[in-house]
């Protein structure tokens, strides 16, 4: 059941947390685009105050809530426009699954800014990249608290546009616009996704409150059996695949490391690359009454698990090993779900989120690290296999050896169906605004050549 009178302080911590975030991006973002970016030495603080008054007040959330309410409570801070019947309506659907992970990934993302304060000192992108560092983080924390879908939305969008900009951070290089946009064309299939499960979810039950997702209450039951939580099940699958990495979509995640460490560790290696996983744990009761799409989801996150753990042994740089490894803890963990391991499956996101951030974080030092044991042994250390790998025939090794290497070529499936596709699409979009830009603005008048009219005389 949904309480419908939360505490006034839980209402307070809640917006307090959220809030602080997003004024950070407020900040910083307002500061830029009146070209006063804020220097070095106040952004850096700012940031790291920011996400410390946004955890400690997630916590103190968190133990409001376990000592004065047991039920779900539903907090609504109004409407984001009320000038018609279809405005936004600002809503909060905490409990302690929503309260843990909110304050989790402030935490992380705590840890991650004070790293990145020194890592990217000097750097010509500092102040733009705390200010989206800020945008993922406030989407973040609309998704594990989004109360409707309208929220959960906002929030699924600024973490797929936060983590596509920080990817092509470098964009002096070609290579990193290159893997943005593609990662970019991914998140349109998962976006895409999700809003069609949000708009047959208010097709078939009348409303968008995520409380018939999340709660788990008799009318969730009434409302949502059927063909009906089939089709929203699978659609919220597809939607986490994408942004998760499973397969078929895994092949962006390599691709995805361009940007800096720091955001790498945030992103792809604690908090992203989980969102799905937390979203699939918040809709466990929808898919109580959805057994194919359950079934759909274990075999997607035991086919990637499988595929990443190969993957991530011929990785030739430590950033793509990692990727591929955190992706194999992923697909485990979506297997859990599935099964209704619930509690297990948070534990399990909860400390390999933690662990992966501090295996990013420490990666720039891997070689360093590598050197000094080859130094005190004297010679390269060499891995003769595990016992599994000897059990397989050489001739089957040859080939998962050459899948693993070429990523199972999904580079190449994704390209011809998904990205290319996406690409041609924008280019022609692009080519309409230029005309369109052209048909209304009037031509600029050119100027007259002196004597223009004697030579022609």
């Amino acid at each position: 059941m949904v309480g419908m009178m939360p505490s006034i302080p839980l209402t307070v911590l809640v917006l307090v947390g959220v809030g602080s975030p997003a004024l950070l991006f407020a900040v910083l973002g307002g500061a830029s685009l009146v070209n006063r970016p804020s220097p070095e030495r106040s952004t850096g603080p700012l940031a790291a105050g920011a996400m410390t008054v946004s955890c400690v007040a997630l916590v103190l959330a968190f133990v409001v809530y376990g000592t004065t309410a047991t039920d779900a409570q539903l907090l609504s801070y109004g409407a984001w426009s009320t000038l018609h019947e279809g405005g936004i309506a600002i809503e909060f659907l905490v409990d302690r699954l929503s309260l843990g992970f909110a304050a989790l990934s402030t935490a992380i993302a705590g840890v991650v800014s004070a790293f990145s304060n020194r890592y990217l000192h000097r750097e010509s992108g500092y102040n733009r990249y705390f200010a989206l560092l800020a945008l993922f983080v406030t989407g973040m924390l609309l998704v594990a608290l989004a109360g409707n879908i309208a929220v959960l939305f906002i929030g699924w969008e600024l973490v797929g546009l936060s983590s596509a900009l920080l990817v092509a951070f470098f964009h002096e290089r070609p290579a990193p616009p290159a893997n943005a946009f593609r990662v970019f064309s991914v998140y349109r299939i998962s976006d895409a996704a999700m809003l069609s499960a949000a708009v047959l979810l208010r097709h078939s039950a009348g409303t968008g409150s995520l409380a018939l997702l999340f709660g788990g209450s008799v009318e969730s039951s009434a409302a949502l059996t059927g063909a009906n939580a089939t089709i929203i099940a699978v659609l919220l699958i597809v939607a986490v695949a994408g942004k998760s990495a499973l397969l078929p979509f895994s092949s962006w995640l390599p691709r995805a490391m361009e940007g800096p460490t720091p955001s790498s560790a945030v992103y792809y290696g604690s908090l992203s690359i989980h969102a799905g996983c937390f979203l699939l744990l918040r809709s466990a009761p929808l898919l109580e009454h959805a057994p194919a799409a359950r079934l759909l989801a274990g075999a997607l996150g035991a086919a990637t698990s499988v595929f990443a753990a190969m993957t991530t042994r011929v990785q030739t740089d430590v950033k793509s090993s990692l990727a591929y490894a955190s992706l194999t803890q992923v697909g485990i963990i979506v297997v859990e779900i599935a099964i209704g391991w619930y509690t297990l499956a948070f534990v399990h996101l909860a400390g390999h989120a933690s662990f992966r951030l501090l295996q990013f974080l420490s990666a720039p030092n891997v070689l360093h690290d590598l050197h000094g044991i080859e130094a005190a042994m004297g010679d390269r250390p060499v891995s003769g296999g595990s016992s599994l790998e000897r059990l397989i025939p050489d001739r089957l090794r040859h080939r998962l050896f050459l899948i693993a290497l070429e990523r199972g070529f999904l580079d190449s499936i994704l390209d011809r169906f998904f990205v290319d596709p996406f690409m041609r699409v924008a280019r022609q979009l692009s080519r309409f605004d230029g005309w369109l830009c052209d048909a209304v603005l009037p031509a600029e008048p050119q100027a007259a050549v002196p004597g223009g009219d004697d030579q022609d005389e």
